[in-house]
């Protein structure tokens, strides 16, 4: 149902949004984040509502969604999808665990502990996940891909057993992000560790909806949503020229119902919860979120954990790394930080919402 989208809220203070290089090629994998995103207006039903211009396609394992009032000048609409299908397939040929071809595959599957050169893009992206690492003290890592894979979450999707310990140690071994060095100039990636592994699954689709969202702005638009599978950026006023309301879900296996409204107006939201991608075994639930320092999936109350910051690159780790860290470190974390985040943890079958102090300002209460 649409939702009234009318009322004002304060606006959170501005903050520095991160800036990519310009699009090369570039890659992401597939994260499933856990957004649903509603923008609307009340009406009678005597009146319809103004409708925006709407582009959507697949990629990255999962969908697209674009929307803006008007389109650039002397630009068509089906010219507009065509330059934002081309940055995707640009994108998903450097990015990608699924594409053995990709620029990341092939640097995941090169023996060498040598200097590897990489393109910019790929290079900030990296950086941009190791300011995590550090962020979150390694609970967001790159270079968990060892264990996902392990637990089944990886490119070939298999929960048919669950690891042994012998297994988690092993991958374990291949895990540190420590052990990825960054070179600046000329751009390159060096590993430790010959058979290291680099999935950027939990921060590439939030690096591709900020490449769409800047390639809208470079056309003069003003007012616009870019989605990609759940994580989004907006600016600006919808269709109905209002402020774009966006939608929690709540975290339920198996439903789709809101749990809470957003008011944002140039900012990106990214959300990971452990309620959409994850197996049973014997009564016990194993998400695809893992902890790099215990090798398991992660057990605690924490259910979902949205993140609001101007980069949805940067809001897509974040959500992912608060999340392992579980609700009381990543709730302090989140707070010394001044991020705006909303947890929401499960106790005894209902949910509780814990939001920082700089998340107040986007409340639609």
């Amino acid at each position: 149902m649409p939702l009234d989208t009318s009322a004002n809220s304060p606006s959170p203070s501005p903050k520095h949004r991160l800036q990519a290089p310009p699009l090369g090629k570039t890659r992401a994998g597939v994260a499933l984040l856990l957004l649903l995103f509603i923008g609307g207006w009340w009406y009678s039903s005597q009146v319809r509502p103004p409708e925006a211009i709407a582009l959507n396609g697949a990629t990255m394992g999962t969908t697209y969604s674009v929307k803006f009032r008007e389109l650039p000048e002397n630009m068509t609409a089906t010219q507009v999808k065509a330059a934002l299908d081309k940055m995707l397939v640009e994108i998903n040929r450097q990015m990608s665990t699924f594409d053995p071809q990709s620029e990341l595959s092939r640097f995941n599957s090169n023996p060498s502990t040598d200097w590897v050169p990489v393109s910019p893009e790929l290079l900030f992206v990296v950086r941009e996940a190791q300011r995590i690492s550090e962020m979150t003290g390694g609970a967001f890592d790159i270079t968990v891909g060892p264990l996902v894979n392990l637990w089944g979450f990886g490119p070939t999707f298999t929960n048919d057993a669950i690891p042994s310990q012998q297994a988690i140690a092993e991958a374990q071994e291949r895990v540190g992000y420590r052990h990825l060095q960054i070179r600046e100039e000329p751009p390159a990636l060096k590993k430790d560790r010959a058979n290291m592994y680099v999935d950027l699954s939990a921060i590439a689709k939030g690096y591709a909806v900020d490449r769409l969202a800047d390639y809208l702005e470079s056309l003069g638009m003003d007012d616009y949503m870019v989605e990609i599978g759940g994580e989004l950026r907006v600016k600006g006023l919808n269709a109905q020229g209002v402020p774009w309301r966006i939608a929690i879900e709540k975290p339920t296996p198996g439903q789709r119902s809101v749990e809470r409204i957003l008011h944002l107006k140039h900012e990106g939201i990214a959300t990971s919860g452990d309620y959409r991608n994850f197996f049973e075994r014997d009564g016990q639930r194993y998400s695809h979120e893992i902890d790099p320092k215990t090798g398991q999936p992660i057990r605690h109350e924490l259910a979902s954990v949205t993140v609001i910051d101007p980069s949805t690159t940067t809001a897509d780790a974040l959500a992912t790394g608060l999340i392992v860290m579980g609700p009381t470190r990543g709730f302090e974390l989140a707070e010394r930080q001044g991020l705006a985040v909303l947890f929401i943890t499960i106790h005894d079958g209902a949910f509780e919402e814990k939001g920082t102090t700089a998340f107040a300002p986007y409340r639609v209460d």
